[in-house]
């Protein structure tokens, strides 16, 4: 790839991108000759799609865990110096009913979800700040923000509305660093995290059929790709959905 989309020699730190949406992310920077490296939990899913070409290396890391997180951004930093990009990907999508609610689910998915986005926020743009070029940061939220909605997720949502809200506040706080912050809703993507997801089944309207189809976690990637190119060099704080226009159905 190359001209307005080109990322050649950027290096990419893309979480959860060991499989499902945050694989087709990995698979598409890499595309546009972005350097990737998955920061993840699951080596042996890392390690796949660095042998299929996607990712050029990984660190593991426990988002549940502060000291795991620092350690894993320093030893990106240290390996491949700043990134240009920091994609917060992962998450958590665990359903629990809101009357049946528990502060350990809560917690669970706000630590996951909300907390870990903050905390590598904050050591990237440390390093990017340092270096002194600029530099992309890209939240995946929920297409649930705008409508999307199933039961179970009054966790997952408040999660997902607190990330939408960081960025707000990091594109505020990093603008004057040459830094964009901005967030992508996916819409429903099929993904292994998602049809694992624990918890009561996921009835509402999010289950109907959006009028373009439903997404595949390169629809999702392409967003991404869009705010990490030099096309969105002027774009930050804003909300793109890539939901299948299920928000006019």
């Amino acid at each position: 790839m190359s001209g307005a989309f080109d990322l050649t020699g950027r290096v990419a730190l893309v979480t959860g991108g060991a499989s499902g949406i945050g694989a087709g992310i990995c698979e598409v920077l890499t595309e546009a000759g972005a350097r990737v490296v998955i920061a993840d939990r699951d080596e042996t899913g890392a390690r796949a799609r660095i042998e299929e070409g996607a990712a050029a290396d990984f660190v593991t890391v426990d988002l549940a865990e502060e000291a795991s997180i620092v350690a894993a951004c320093a030893e990106v930093v240290e390996r491949h110096g700043a990134p240009w990009l920091l994609v917060n990907n992962a998450g958590l999508q665990h359903r629990e009913m809101l009357v049946d609610g528990t502060s350990r689910h809560w917690d669970r998915i706000n630590a996951i979800n909300a907390r870990a986005p903050f905390l590598t926020i904050r050591e990237i743009a440390r390093a990017m700040i340092e270096k002194g070029e600029g530099g992309r940061i890209v939240n995946c939220a929920s297409s649930g923000l705008v409508g999307q909605f199933v039961q179970g997720l009054a966790a997952y949502m408040a999660s997902k509305g607190a990330l939408a809200a960081l960025t707000t506040s990091a594109a505020f706080e990093l603008a004057g660093h040459g830094i964009t912050v901005n967030t992508v809703l996916p819409g429903g993507v099929g993904t292994p995290g998602s049809m694992a997801a624990e918890g009561p089944p996921p009835v509402g309207p999010g289950n109907r059929m959006p009028p373009l189809g439903r997404c595949t976690p390169r629809d999702i990637a392409s967003a991404v790709l869009y705010f990490a190119t030099p096309m969105a060099r002027l774009v930050t704080n804003q909300v793109l959905a890539v939901d299948g226009g299920f928000t006019v159905s």
